[in-house]
């Protein structure tokens, strides 16, 4: 993360025209100074960055569930396919043994 740009000279001027001695000011302009160092701070271009890693991130994550849904998707296909044949499978014996049965 960036540091925020701060200008203790102005600051110290700033303070002095409003009336304050040098010396205070200068020690207000240092502790301001140290509390924004100790901060960190997202700026603009930072939080483009994190979009733009997001945004690839997510891209990914789409093209994987894509792959999975389309394996998903040929499974169920199979599935369907199989169940089809065994149905047939189970008409035919039972047609089968249905006409043994009339037969005797």
């Amino acid at each position: 993360m960036a540091q925020v740009a701060f200008d203790t000279l102005k600051f110290v001027e700033t303070l002095e025209t409003a009336g304050l001695p040098k010396e205070q000011a200068k020690a207000i302009s240092l502790a301001v100074r140290e509390s924004h160092e100790a901060v960190d701070v997202a700026t603009k271009r930072d939080l483009e960055d994190v979009r733009k890693e997001l945004s690839t991130e997510i891209a990914n994550v789409r093209k994987e569930m894509e792959v999975r849904f389309d394996k998903v998707d040929a499974k169920f296909e199979k599935l369907g396919m199989q169940m089809t044949i065994r149905l047939g499978l189970m008409i035919g014996a039972s047609v089968s043994i249905i006409a043994a049965i009339l037969k005797m």
